[in-house]
Formats: C-alpha cells, structure tokens, sequence
C-alpha cells in the first residue's frame, strides 16, 4: 500500500506526517534529524509523562486557566496513554536533545491530536486542544521532563526492582534456614579456612540485599522532589502561584507515592543529583550481585573436579560438544547484568555531571540507562530465583568430606597448644598426607582425648574457641 501524508505545522513551517498518525510535525522532525542507533526512549516515560500532563490539565483547569472540555479531553487521552493504547506513538529515539523538547513535543502532539480524533476535529488542526497553548500550560520541557524522569524511576524501582529484590531476598533465607546446621569449611583467599554453616554463609547474602533494599529506598528521598513549576529556568515564569505544589500533591494522589514539589528548582533542573544517587544504587546493588553469582558459581564448580558443595538446577544442556554438561548459566547472565548496571552508572554519572548553568543536556542518556539498569536487575533478580536459587541444593556428602579432610581446624587447637605448634600440626598432615588427628598424636602435641573434645566443628561456628565451651 501507499503510504500517505498529512501537513502539519510548527514555528518552522509545514512537514509531512504519515496520515495515520498521532504525533505531529516537531515528532516528524526529530525522526528526521535524530536518527541514531536503535534505542528509543523508555516506554516508562510515556506513563510518566501522561501523569504530569493529566496532573497539570487538572491544575490548570482548577484554576479557571484550562477550559472544563479541554482539560477533560486532555485527562481522557493521558488515560488512554497510561493504559498502553498508543504506545507506537512514541517512535523517537534517545540520542536526541539533550533537554528531551522533542519528546516532551511528541506527548504534547500526540495528546492534541487525540483529543482532536475524540472531538471530532482533523488531525492535526491543533482544535480544541493545542500542543503548546493547552497540553504544555504551565510547563516547559526544561521541568516536565525532570519531573516524568523523577515518577518514571520511582515507579520502576517500587513497582518492579524492589519487589524482585525482596522476592529473591527471601528465596535465599529459606536456602539459609534450610541450611543452618549444615556444617562446612569456610574459605579465605579461595583457601581453606575455618568451619561455618552453608546457612551462615548464605545469610550474607541475605543480608547484603536487605542492605541493598534500605539503600535504594532511602536514594528515592530525593527522587521524590519534583522540579515541575519551575518551567524555563527555575524562576516559574507563567505559572499560578501554587501550580507546582498543586501537581505534586496530584502526582502523588494518581501514583500512591509521596511526590512532592522541590523547594529549589535551580538546583533540581540545573543537575540531577538525586538520580544519580539512585543510579549508584544500583550500581551498588549490582555489585552485591555480582559478589553472590560468583560465589555460587564456585561452591558449584565441577561436579568431579570442582567444589561440587552446591548443586544447580538443571535447565538446558550446557554444551553443544560436552554431552551432559550443565553450566551455570543464570549465574552468568546475572553477572553480565550487574556488569552492565555498573557500566549504566558510569555513563549517568558522566551525564549528571556534563550540565551547564540552568540545565542539564544529557537528561536522555541518564533516564535511559537508570530504566535500563530498573529492567535488567528486575528480570535477572526475578530469573535468578526462579530458575536457581529456588531449585539450589546443597551436596551433603560432599561438603562433609571436606570437613572432614580440612587442615583449618586445626585453628581451635591453637588457644591449648599455640599457635606454633598448631601450624607444625597442619604442616606435618599436609605434607604426609595425614588426617590432623593422625598429625597431632605424631607428634605427640595434644592427647587423644583432648584432641577430640576440642577439635568439634560444631564447636566452632560460634564466639569464643571450643576450649572454652568444653
């Protein structure tokens, strides 16, 4: 079929507009001049930034600015963009300018015109309902798009990260009351070391992302400000006075979340400190991640000539050569996610930082990597449960040999006998192949009965030193 067009106008003149669409003639421009790779800006931001439009249109037509139909208009089409239906709409790509105008254009066009389909007007006759005059009342790009960067990246993390986080947080603790009297060696420096339980072991990680949760939902503190009201600059020119305090208050009753109006908005669209507080936390988070995977990832090693403590669910063949093989894929592609995360922060801490004067040029680049990293730890926390830790076994027998074999126990002779004559004990069973036990009764340092009483891993997994608890 033919495609055909429609003209529409901006301050620079007519453009060409494929007939049946929504978006208007600063959308076609930027599809013009910003095409660049193969990101498009985040579907996140169109939710957010239909609930700074439908948030400002109930402000402004409170006010008697926005006539009653209008702003009804305006209110029914950002619900329709919060429900998805125009989600192809939204075609631009991130690599544009570095304020964000031609999205902020391409919700305000495509908002117009809907709210000219639904009257029955013509595309594009910007009546009843202008892009500039009526959706964009009281707003510039220059704080709306802060603002929907701010609600976009609450929302993800308190919708989606955190409770995969939370979800994944309390997979493992059942892994660690499953495993807490399971006694097995500790390592340091990948050595041997002294005894722990597997449910020990695992508790740190559980607490590592309770950490993780506590940080990310005190990084939100400041993502809660919004900087909406302070249009151009920060000054508020062409607003009401109280229009940015009225469409937080409106913000927060449509998403449930604390959103309030920044009491400085210099501060708030000169930088975006605040997200990039948030971005490190989850690069913090992502750290911590890596730090888990790997570790399972060794514990898991073999079966026959590795560590072979942990035993993973078997999803798919690990080797196309290797039959049978099975590999720890999710821990890889969790690793490669946290990677990536860490990668996403350096890109917004650059961003953060390029700002100048009044603004900040690189708002794209910074909400599209935040929301990347949100999706990516989201989905890879989500599948790390499901398809690993939830399935996690641990090889009994196999651990136990090796308690049985450590040379580390021998820690808990050196309150008795010292620690010289511990290490002498350690040496001499490493050298000939010896039990400790075997060792210590070689060398006649310690008596049978001694030796028994006090070495007791389960003794050992606790304050103090096995002596003292005999």
């Amino acid at each position: 079929m033919t495609q055909t067009f429609r003209e529409e106008r901006d301050s620079l003149g007519p453009i060409q507009v494929p007939s049946e669409r929504l978006w208007g003639a600063q959308t076609q421009r930027s599809l013009k001049y910003f095409s660049i790779g193969e990101d498009r800006m985040p579907k996140d931001m169109i939710r957010a930034y239909a609930l700074v439009k439908k948030a400002a249109a109930i402000t402004n037509a409170r006010s008697g600015r926005l006539g009653q139909n209008q702003a009804e208009l305006i209110i029914r089409a950002c619900d329709e963009l919060l429900e998805g239906s125009h989600d192809q709409e939204f075609p631009l790509f991130v690599w544009m300018t570095g304020s964000g105008t031609q999205f902020n254009m391409n919700v305000n066009e495509v908002i117009s015109n809907r709210c000219c389909q639904i009257s029955g007007g013509a595309l594009g006759s910007k009546q009843p309902v202008h892009p500039n005059d009526h959706v964009n009342m009281c707003q510039s790009t220059n704080d709306s798009f802060p603002t929907a960067m701010h609600i976009a990246a609450v929302l993800g993390v308190c919708e989606s990260l955190l409770p995969s986080l939370s979800q994944l947080r309390e997979s493992l603790q059942r892994k660690a009351d499953q495993w807490k009297d399971l006694i097995k060696i500790g390592r340091t420096h990948l050595q041997d070391a002294t005894p722990l339980t597997l449910g020990q072991e695992i508790s740190g990680y559980v607490d590592m992302l309770k950490d993780n949760i506590n940080r990310l939902e005190a990084s939100l503190t400041g993502v809660m400000r919004l900087c909406i009201g302070g249009t151009a600059v920060g000054t508020g020119i062409n607003t009401d006075e109280g229009f940015a305090e009225a469409v937080a208050e409106e913000i927060s009753e449509l998403t449930g979340q604390p959103f309030c109006s920044g009491s400085n908005k210099f501060s708030l669209q000169g930088a975006h400190d605040d997200l990039a507080w948030l971005s490190a936390a989850l690069a913090n988070l992502a750290g911590s991640l890596l730090k888990i995977t790997n570790d399972i990832r060794l514990l898991s090693c073999g079966p026959r000539a590795g560590f072979n403590e942990l035993q993973l669910p078997t999803n798919e063949p690990g080797s196309s050569i290797m039959p049978g093989k099975v590999n720890p894929t999710q821990c890889e592609a969790l690793a490669m996610v946290a990677m990536q995360v860490i990668a996403n922060d350096h890109a917004v801490q650059m961003g953060n930082g390029g700002g100048h004067l009044q603004m900040n040029a690189s708002k794209p680049l910074i909400i599209f990597n935040i929301m990347k990293s949100i999706k990516i730890l989201t989905d890879g926390c989500s599948n790390f449960r499901r398809f690993l830790v939830d399935g996690l076994e641990a090889n009994v027998e196999q651990i136990n040999r090796y308690v049985e074999r450590s040379l580390m126990l021998v820690t808990a002779l050196s309150p008795v006998i010292g620690y010289e004559n511990a290490s002498a004990i350690a040496h001499h069973a490493h050298a000939n192949d010896l039990t400790l036990k075997q060792a210590a009764l070689e060398l006649d340092l310690v008596s049978e009965d001694d030796f028994d009483r006090i070495v007791d891993p389960r003794r050992m997994i606790h304050p103090g030193s096995p002596e003292q608890r005999s």
